[in-house]
């Protein structure tokens, strides 16, 4: 793919823990069109999630350090406080979430990265969520990875123009953490995925999560869009979602693996490739129903003024306080080699092969 595409050109916003300069992404990050009020400490990880999500989309390699599927791509990172941040002072001079998510819709960035979720719909972010839209950025958000126990609806993935991301192995199948409903649109690989170990940023460990599966589809965008700079938004979903493997009818996606697993290689290897019209929502029918239960109802979220979001990843470790996780796992002392592997068993059947298709599904009510 990287012949045809490495993601130059592309602006991603992270938001998440911050980005904090390593040897990967030095030279990708930038904080220019940052508005001095949101970039608290953008470029400072008080967790390692966000420096993980970036690497993965856009990091270098360098110095035996992670590479990402866009290396090319620029990373423009947002610090939000999300669960298990702990340092009251600090969180209390957090940037706003709905206030991010408006600055980067009237900024050049194309791509939106949210690799967190919550149970909790508020109305600020899905106002904002609709304005960034409205300016034609894509939206991308992990669904969660409560499935084994309450699998509630996660935002902001739930939210309308968002595109929803879950997590599958190497083999295609769903993780089992990896929540669903009728908000999942695409799949990446969220299994045995490198990530820095915790905010020291020492060592990398393998992870699971939504999460990694959101930034895998955001760099898969990117690569996209860097081919074709003059599609819309709706034009490169359109073309990921038509390109995605499944063994079950496009127009019957599944509640736990959406339209299918993500492979931008199926675009980029055809020039002539016809994306559809630039104003046609390929995401129409599931914006227009909204959000339904396993009956087919009208989901009820619960509301609340003050967002509260957690990092979608699932050590392969240890928990968090409350219950919540983040992206620390047992350290692995790898070599550049080993982070190849560790990436490239997940990514090289699902994004880059594109030969497998989803193992477990279910029809879902949209």
């Amino acid at each position: 793919m990287w012949k045809v595409s490495t993601g130059e050109g592309v602006e991603v916003a992270v938001v998440d823990t911050g980005v904090s300069d390593t040897p990967s992404l030095q030279g990708r990050v930038t904080t220019e069109g940052i508005p001095q009020d949101l970039g608290y400490k953008a470029t400072e990880d008080y967790d390692g999630h966000g420096t993980s999500m970036a690497e993965l989309i856009a990091g270098t390699g360098a110095d035996s350090s992670l590479k990402g599927l866009a290396p090319d791509a620029k990373i423009v990172p947002y610090r939000i406080a999300m669960d298990g941040f702990d340092n009251k002072s600090e969180r209390a001079k957090a940037p706003d979430l709905a206030a991010v998510i408006r600055a980067i819709a009237d900024s050049d960035v194309d791509i939106i990265n949210m690799s967190f979720t919550t149970s909790i719909d508020h109305s600020a972010v899905r106002d904002a969520i609709d304005y960034a839209h409205s300016k034609g950025k894509l939206m991308f958000a992990g669904t969660g990875n409560d499935a084994e126990t309450k699998n509630f609806i996660g935002y902001p993935a739930a939210y309308p123009y968002v595109i929803g991301i879950a997590a599958s192995d190497e083999s295609g199948a769903v993780g089992k953490f990896s929540e669903h409903g009728n908000y999942v649109d695409l799949a990446a690989p969220g299994l045995d995925v490198p990530t820095w170990c915790d905010e020291t940023l020492r060592s990398y460990c393998v992870g699971q999560g939504t999460s990694m599966a959101t930034a895998i589809a955001s760099a898969s965008a990117a690569l996209v869009w860097s081919a074709h700079p003059d599609w819309t938004a709706n034009q490169v979903l359109a073309s990921l979602i038509d390109t995605a493997g499944r063994d079950w009818a496009k127009d019957d996606p599944s509640t736990y693996l959406g339209y299918g697993l993500i492979r931008p290689r199926k675009v980029l290897e055809d020039s002539d490739y016809n994306p559809g019209a630039a104003d046609t929502d390929p995401l129409a029918r599931e914006n227009a129903a909204g959000v339904v239960d396993e009956e087919g109802n009208p989901a009820t979220p619960a509301t609340s003024a003050a967002p509260s979001t957690s990092p979608s990843t699932e050590p392969s470790g240890k928990d968090t306080a409350g219950g919540q996780t983040s992206a620390a796992a047992e350290p692995d002392a790898s070599d550049d080699t080993t982070l190849w592997v560790a990436l490239g068993a997940a990514a090289a059947v699902l994004v880059i092969g594109g030969g497998a298709v989803a193992v477990v599904r279910s029809r879902r009510r949209a």
